[in-house]
C-alpha cells in the first residue's frame, strides 16, 4: 500500500526515538562506563523486550519501571560498578531528552497546515509530561496518550485503537509516525497508515508489511501533506 495523503485527517507520533533522541543518554553514561554507546543500545533494546514480554504474559508495569530494570541489566552486562543512587540519576535522563532538530519546525509546519497532532507512546504519563515540557511542545500537541491508560504496550493493536477512540478520528484516517521498525507495523496492523522515520539508516524488519511512507525527517512528511 502506498501513502494516501488525501485520507489523512490526523497525525499521531511515537515519542522516544521519534520526537526525542534516546541516544543522548550516552553522554551521562560516559561518566560511568567505557562503552556508553553499547550500554545505551543494550538499555534501549532490553526495555523494549521487557515491554513486549509483558504484553505476551499479560503483566504490566510502567515503561519507566521497565527502563529502570533494563538499565540495571545493561550496566551489569558490562560489569559497571554503579550504585542505586547513580542508576536513578541515569534513569532520570529520560525526563530531559532533547528533541531531534527537525521536530519543532516540522510539527509547526504540520500544525499550520491544519492537522491535529497527538503522541501515542509506551512512555508513562509522567515521562510524556516531562517530554512535552522539556521540548516546549504544548502549543503544538493536542494530547499525549500513554500505555498507562490501558496497561498494554505497543506494538499490540490495543493502544493504537485506544488512541483512535480518544482522538475521535476513524483509525484509517490517522497517519502514525514512528522511528521504530517494530512500531510502524503495529500501527498499520491496527488500521492506521504507517510512516517510518528512518532516523538511524537501519533495516526494516523481515515483514511482508511495508511502511506506507518512509522519510528521514518531519520536513519530508510536511512536504507530502502541505499541498493537500
Amino acid at each position: 500500500m502506498s501513502f494516501d495523503p488525501d485520507a489523512v485527517k490526523t497525525l499521531a507520533f511515537d515519542s522516544y526515538g521519534t520526537l526525542v533522541d534516546v541516544t543522548a543518554v550516552t553522554e551521562p553514561l560516559s561518566e560511568y562506563v567505557d562503552e556508553p554507546e553499547l550500554v545505551s543500545k543494550l538499555w534501549r533494546e532490553r526495555s523494549l523486550a521487557y515491554a513486549m514480554v509483558g504484553n505476551a504474559i499479560d503483566e504490566y508495569d510502567s515503561f519507566y519501571e521497565m527502563n529502570r530494570c533494563a538499565l540495571r541489566y545493561a550496566l551489569e552486562t558490562v560489569g559497571a560498578d554503579v550504585d542505586d543512587d547513580e542508576r536513578e540519576e541515569l534513569l532520570s535522563t529520560y525526563h530531559d531528552l532533547p528533541l531531534f532538530d527537525d521536530v519543532r519546525p516540522g510539527l509547526e509546519r504540520l500544525h499550520d497546515a491544519g492537522y491535529e497532532l497527538y503522541v501515542v507512546s509506551n512512555g508513562s504519563e509522567e515521562m510524556l509530561e516531562s517530554m512535552v515540557d522539556r521540548g516546549d511542545l504544548d502549543d503544538l500537541l493536542e494530547e499525549t496518550i500513554s500505555a498507562d491508560e490501558i496497561s498494554q504496550f505497543k506494538p499490540e493493536p490495543e493502544l493504537y485503537r485506544h488512541a483512535a477512540d480518544r482522538i475521535g478520528t476513524p483509525i484509517e484516517e490517522i497517519a502514525f509516525v514512528a522511528a521504530g521498525w517494530w512500531d510502524v507495523p503495529g500501527g498499520i496492523n491496527a488500521g492506521m497508515q504507517g510512516v517510518w522515520v528512518d532516523r538511524q539508516d537501519t533495516l526494516w524488519g523481515p515483514y511482508e508489511t511495508e511502511p506506507d511512507l518512509t522519510i528521514e525527517s518531519f520536513h519530508e512528511l510536511a512536504g507530502e501533506l502541505e499541498t493537500e
